[in-house]
């Protein structure tokens, strides 16, 4: 039987990635750190994956093995040396943290042995080509093949134990470039030839209009996703950002308007589904990753600006990310500690956009920038 080592044994992990992989036919092999995610996959010999809306259905997963991947680095190491297939949803920020063990397992791997397939589920723009990169820098991995991919799906806030709750709406998109011809057969992924108009077009459509929703709607004091957009004035913001990135991939990728459009009403569909309780502080939770250079607010609105088009509902955006404060979240924290250090908005605007001073973003952003400042001075 092939074998997948899978990095993260999240509720995507076990909810997306190893449900699809354990339906190919591979022995999943779950890493992580977590002491007890780990103990429980080794407690319990499978775990059920519940889907929501149309064509749900129920699925078991079993016939897996776990390893901590702290304290028993060898028996990790001896498994990716003997993998077809390595995959990982960590988080991209992760990512240079398991390369070494990937670098190891390829130095184990038998000189006639085929190349081993690495695939990154991260949302992040080239995740796998930050992970190669990392690997690159611990050993050669000439055997090894790197493809980028895009994923796609919802997983709303889970309530403990292995089984995870997930919309039935699934897309993942693998770049079959990298390959000589023949791709493994892994269901529920669609190869593809130029992988970047997909991957801009998910991370700039659904996780710009979660995000979106997610900080208006817990500025306006919604606790859940569905009624935030419930309301015709969220829904109005969440659908004018979508205005502004569905110019940017009409111009930059060659999108029909009518397709994106159709892409925007089924995600607004998906975002709103009732029977996903998402809420606006989950989906909220990580605002300095939301905030960066390539992510889902400043990437486009970056590029809208670059090429003279307006940008400007994508940039109050981010003033209603500047304003989640979450006590329960790092990233929140540190955001809000940084932003009432006392540092000038310009300084503040590079450090946490990455946008510099003489990109045609910065003034929109130093203004939002220094109106939250405004705001925490008059607390």
């Amino acid at each position: 039987m092939a074998t997948a080592v899978h990095f993260g044994a999240g509720n995507i992990g076990r909810g997306f990635v190893a449900q699809f992989l354990h339906e190919s036919g591979y022995e999943v092999v779950f890493a992580d750190v977590s002491d007890e995610l780990i103990g429980a996959l080794q407690a319990q010999s499978s775990y059920r994956v519940h889907e929501i809306g149309v064509g749900a259905k129920d699925s078991v997963v079993d016939g897996y093995r776990a390893i901590n991947s702290r304290s028993d680095e060898a028996a990790l190491i001896a498994e990716i040396a003997a993998a077809d297939v390595v995959t990982t949803a960590v988080g991209a920020r992760i990512l240079p943290f398991v390369a070494p063990v990937i670098a190891k397992g390829l130095a184990a791997r038998a000189t006639d042995a085929p190349k081993l397939v690495v695939i990154a589920c991260e949302n992040a723009i080239g995740g796998t080509d930050i992970l190669q990169a990392s690997v690159l820098e611990h050993g050669p991995a000439g055997n090894a093949i790197f493809a980028n991919c895009a994923i796609d799906r919802i997983v709303p806030e889970q309530h403990g134990g292995l089984d995870v709750t997930i919309e039935s709406f699934s897309e993942w998109v693998v770049d079959r470039t990298p390959f000589a011809g023949e791709t493994p057969e892994i269901v529920g992924v669609t190869w593809v030839d130029d992988l970047g108009p997909f991957i801009e077009r998910k991370l700039f459509t659904v996780n710009t209009a979660h995000a979106t929703a997610a900080y208006h709607g817990r500025d306006r004091g919604w606790t859940r996703i569905r009624e935030a957009l419930a309301t015709p004035e969220l829904q109005a913001e969440v659908r004018a950002v979508l205005d502004e990135t569905k110019a940017l991939l009409v111009a930059k990728h060659g999108f029909a308007e009518a397709e994106q459009q159709a892409y925007i009403e089924k995600t607004l569909q998906r975002i709103s589904n009732p029977d996903l309780p998402d809420t606006c502080e989950r989906v909220g939770r990580g605002p300095l990753r939301k905030l960066s250079r390539n992510e889902r607010f400043i990437g486009p609105a970056a590029q809208l600006a670059e090429r003279g088009l307006p940008a400007w509902d994508l940039v109050n955006s981010v003033g209603a990310a500047l304003r989640f404060d979450a006590p329960d979240d790092a990233e929140a924290v540190q955001l809000q500690e940084r932003l009432r250090s006392g540092a000038p908005a310009a300084e503040l605007v590079t450090e946490i956009t990455g946008i510099e001073a003489d990109h045609p973003l910065f003034p929109a952003l130093v203004e939002v920038f220094e109106l939250r400042l405004a705001d925490l001075q008059g607390a």
